[in-house]
């Protein structure tokens, strides 16, 4: 099989190579700082971003929220079936 990542240096202008479930948590980071977030279940978000700011942003079924994070907060996060896109 072909694998036209494997020559290549990971870049945040490309795709995320791989993707983890998250489990949010107060006090535990992201095992791998996520480029971007995917929601199967909408609801309230709560997160910190790499810049060190704390948001929550209300989606729908199946988003894709376009920012990098360093952790999900279960306080304030409604939404379920959280995945990190990673670059790993």
């Amino acid at each position: 099989m072909s694998n036209p990542f494997e020559n290549r240096s990971l870049s945040l202008r490309g795709p995320a190579t791989d993707m983890a479930p998250v489990t949010p948590s107060d006090a535990a980071d992201l095992s791998d700082v996520a480029v971007a977030l995917y929601v199967e279940t909408g609801g309230a978000v709560a997160f910190v971003t790499v810049a060190g700011n704390s948001r929550v942003v209300n989606v729908g079924d199946n988003a894709i929220l376009p920012v990098g994070a360093s952790r999900v907060l279960a306080t304030g996060t409604t939404a379920t079936g959280i995945h990190a896109f990673v670059l790993v």
